[in-house]
């Protein structure tokens, strides 16, 4: 998996349950299937700027705030 993708996955799914709302209900909002909305929090796929808008939108944040800070890519 991609570093970066998996860490923005991870944040996406940080301010979704921050924001208590459910895949499903996220991907309604989005227009965005459920099962992809999983596959992006796990860090399977990476996402157009056009999608990370629309989710940034709905959690009701700014797209920035949900890309990893480059520390978080550094190799381990």
């Amino acid at each position: 998996m991609d570093k970066l993708a998996k860490a923005l996955g991870e944040r996406i799914r940080t301010q979704r349950k921050a924001c208590r709302i459910s895949q499903d209900a996220l991907a309604l909002a989005c227009n965005i299937d459920r099962s992809y909305i999983g596959r992006i929090e796990r860090g399977e796929v990476n996402i157009t700027v056009e999608k990370l808008y629309r989710i940034a939108g709905e959690l009701s944040c700014d797209p920035f705030c949900l890309l990893p800070k480059r520390s978080e890519l550094q190799p381990t």
